[in-house]
């Protein structure tokens, strides 16, 4: 039994052909709405490349710029069908590549959905990311003088200024590493020296944080350095007053954005998706509609349409069927088709019965020969020699 059978006349044939013509334009809109949002946000990943720890991230806009472009091929390709479908005599041409392009649609719409989650589960990757990206950047902060690293400064102070950040984890960060340059240290001075031979590294560390930390909708002067010294600062207590610096971290403040990004994005590629499967059911019925003229010379005729031609289980089933027959057919038969059975001196191949099946050899066809007329092996078989031999089976 069909699934979802319906019948139509030659007045629901041409609708459903517009409706489904009309969602293929749909879709093409929506995918290049995907590709521009494949495209944007590969631009916002890129701008900020040099808080990355390396490409990897890039692999969902490409793969949302790809599908885009894909999506608009195939619902071209699929609107030209519908609008072909008008006209029977058209559509004919169109009979024997339709399976398979219905086939490569159900394909694309399981690209669309692996899309989607890889869009809701881009969170996670990121965390990574961006742990060693910033962490690098922090690093290379100082080095305004070194060739690739100059703007790496200018880099991290504008995204905590957009952020609304400081530092990877949170704003101590900055205490652990050296962000001052060399070039504006005085290492005449005792208390230079003392600082950064306090430390195994041989660091300038401060309890300090670049201006870019600084809330600027507080309303005391910003405290950037000596923050944890409550004492270097006329009535402050680091412990109880709320400081003047963003106090989250960037990476926190990363992932929020880019995932709220891709989160929006991945509602968007799921709509699509929905769309995309609207198209294919509709071409399968366009197909199948046409395809059951109960005159087809005559195009005014009623038809019967429909998703599968059989229940969803008993597809499955066939398709499960058709994959073993497969499999049979590219492995070789333990056991031959046929037995030597030896009989008066007269040998006799007949069919085999299967140890499984039970079955015999379809095509099997019974031979006898004479063993008398036989002088040498020249003209036979191994097997049937063998027999000459008693290597048969004697009856």
């Amino acid at each position: 039994m069909a699934l979802l059978k319906v019948k139509f006349d030659l007045k629901k044939r041409v609708k459903l052909a517009q409706m489904v013509w009309l969602m293929c334009w749909l879709s093409i809109m929506a995918g290049v709405l995907v590709f521009s949002l494949g495209l944007f946000y590969k631009i916002e990943l890129h701008k900020r490349s040099e808080l990355m720890d390396n490409n990897e991230s890039h692999f969902v806009p490409n793969l949302l710029i790809g599908v885009g472009l894909a999506a608009c091929g195939i619902n071209a390709f699929g609107g030209k069908i519908c609008y072909d479908s008008l006209d029977s005599s058209k559509f004919t041409k169109w009979k024997a590549v339709l399976k398979p392009f219905l086939f490569c649609c159900l394909l694309f719409n399981a690209l669309l959905f692996f899309t989607a989650l890889l869009c809701f589960t881009m969170r996670i990757p990121l965390q990574f990311i961006l742990a060693e990206g910033l962490k690098n950047s922090m690093k290379y902060y100082k080095d305004t003088d070194v060739p690739g690293r100059c703007y790496m400064k200018r880099t991290v102070d504008l995204m905590q200024m957009e952020f609304h950040c400081c530092g990877n984890k949170n704003y101590k960060d900055w205490f652990e590493i050296q962000w001052i340059s060399n070039r504006y240290l005085d290492f005449s001075s005792k208390k230079v020296k003392d600082r950064i031979n306090s430390n195994v590294d041989g660091q300038y560390l401060v309890n300090g944080v670049p201006f870019s930390c600084c809330n600027p909708s507080s309303p005391r002067p910003c405290i950037h350095y000596q923050v944890t010294n409550s004492s270097a600062h006329y009535s402050y207590d680091h412990h109880t007053e709320e400081l003047n610096i963003w106090k989250h971290g960037c990476r926190e403040a990363l992932v929020s954005y880019y995932g709220g990004l891709m989160n929006t994005i991945g509602v968007v590629v799921l709509l699509v998706t929905v769309l995309q499967v609207g198209v294919m059911v509709g071409l399968q019925y366009v197909n199948t509609s046409l395809s059951t003229l109960v005159n087809p010379e005559d195009p005014e005729s009623e038809s019967e349409g429909w998703i599968l031609e059989k229940t969803v289980k008993e597809t499955f089933t066939d398709v499960i069927t058709k994959m073993k027959a497969m499999g049979k057919g590219n492995r070789v038969e333990r056991y031959p088709p046929y037995q030597l059975v030896v009989t008066n001196r007269i040998a006799t191949l007949k069919p085999l019965v299967h140890p499984y099946t039970q079955q015999t050899h379809n095509t099997a066809v019974v031979h006898s020969w004479s063993m008398d007329t036989w002088t040498d092996c020249s003209h036979t078989s191994t097997a049937i020699c063998d027999a000459c031999s008693g290597g048969g089976q004697q009856a």
